[in-house]
């Protein structure tokens, strides 16, 4: 089974790719006509809606946060293959309640239902885990974040182009993607989680407070946990910081915006697609953490001085190499449970994610606030790539930690060569 890329195992391995790819693409599309279609509601222009479409990004967060890990034990207990499919196809129903919501409330509703449904991501990742042997599942992961970088590109740019013929069109698109998608997985996905590695299910697990607990059963994924929430939180300062610090410091149009975010999703998404493949088995996992989190310190520390443009662009290349951490981070942790607990660690890792998403956009947006504030000792309108390159640091920390507590023998993947 565990035979990633094989030719028995390439039409799911390129549908778990696909259904992370469109979940990205459809998230994607609807970010530039979202606010078009709260300010519909409302009956005001962006400053009006700020406050609902705030809520409505927190809403999916938290329930990414709330339900990450129930659908990741649900997968250990029944399988990958159906909790995956379910999830497909409430995401299809949910793109269409949005698109024909009539009111606010119910497109809260599609937004509750889309962050349930969303941490279908969860279950993927266990696939990937199940089909890879340990010693490439960081390649393997590394290209579900590439999918990620490319959706990252196509979403927003897509979303755009749909947008001009109304706000509710991208939703219809989205809705009959993921639909598409849901009839090729009922054909072509095999079931990844043999029944006799099943175990039952643990509401404990399926608790997102408890199964954070949970971790401490295993000291070397309760340190690498620890590094990956605070990498995916440095990232938000990132992502959350960047249309305010460059429309601030270089009085960025939405185009040269939208550009430069195209700019980065496909520098990360090549990072994931290839470096991964290159640099991990040549470096080992542990160095590749290592070295890929001093490198995105250094970008997040050149993108809080940059004064012109084209220092943005440049800064991409070293923070890129984010990319080669957090799979190797995955991948440790992967092989510290078992086969039928890799269900609760993903859906664990997706629920400190949607944490981030929570808590990342409003320390970035007040950071900003109070270091550009007309009333500020000193501006510094990069104070929140700073606050990233703080995190990154004590994500470096508690990976050092987390390593320590590792057996050897899972911890470390000799490079190459070795």
């Amino acid at each position: 089974m565990k035979i990633f890329g094989s030719k028995g195992r390439a039409p799911a391995t390129a549908f778990i790719l696909i259904t992370v790819l469109l979940d990205v693409i459809g998230i994607g599309l609807i970010i530039p006509v979202l606010p078009k279609l709260v300010e519909e509601f409302v009956g005001g222009g962006p400053s009006e809606a700020s406050a609902e479409l705030g809520w409505l990004f927190a809403a999916y967060a938290l329930m990414l946060f709330l339900c990450a890990p129930a659908l990741g034990s649900l997968s250990d207990r029944f399988g990958r293959r159906p909790v995956i499919l379910v999830a497909l196809l409430g995401m299809a129903f949910d793109y269409v309640l949005t698109a024909m919501a009539p009111t606010l409330w119910l497109l809260f509703l599609g937004r509750i239902v889309a962050g349930a449904c969303g941490s279908n991501f969860t279950t993927a990742t266990a696939y990937i885990a199940d089909v890879t042997p340990p010693e490439k599942r960081a390649q393997a992961f590394g290209l579900i974040g590439a999918a990620f970088g490319v959706g990252f590109i196509l979403g927003p740019a897509l979303g755009g182009l749909l947008g001009q013929f109304g706000p509710r069109v991208p939703f219809w698109v989205a809705a009959g993607m993921t639909a598409l998608n849901f009839v090729y997985g009922a054909f072509v996905l095999p079931e990844s989680l043999p029944a006799k590695e099943r175990r039952a299910f643990s509401a404990v697990a399926a608790n997102p407070f408890r199964s954070l607990l949970r971790l401490s059963r295993f000291p070397a994924v309760l340190g690498l946990a620890a590094s990956f929430f605070f990498l995916q939180l440095g990232a938000q300062m990132l992502q959350s910081n960047w249309v305010l610090f460059t429309e601030f410091r270089f009085a960025w149009t939405e185009r040269d915006v939208g550009l430069s975010l195209a700019m980065v999703g496909l520098v990360f998404g090549l990072a994931q697609g290839l470096l991964t493949r290159i640099l991990i088995p040549k470096l080992g996992e542990p160095r590749s953490i290592f070295l890929g989190i001093l490198l995105c310190v250094i970008g997040l520390i050149w993108f809080a001085v940059a004064t012109q443009g084209w220092m943005m662009y440049a800064a991409m290349l070293p923070y890129a190499m984010i990319g080669i951490a957090g799979p190797s981070m995955q991948a440790i942790m992967s092989r510290q449970v078992q086969s039928n607990e890799q269900g609760e660690l993903q859906g664990t890792l997706t629920s400190l994610m949607s944490v981030t998403a929570v808590f990342g956009p409003l320390i970035a947006a007040y950071v900003f606030a109070w270091f550009t504030r007309a009333n500020a000792t000193f501006q510094m309108p990069g104070a929140a790539f700073l606050t990233g390159a703080f995190f990154m640091f004590v994500a470096l920390v508690f990976a050092a930690l987390g390593l320590r507590s590792a057996p050897a023998a899972t911890a470390t993947v000799e490079p190459a060569g070795a």
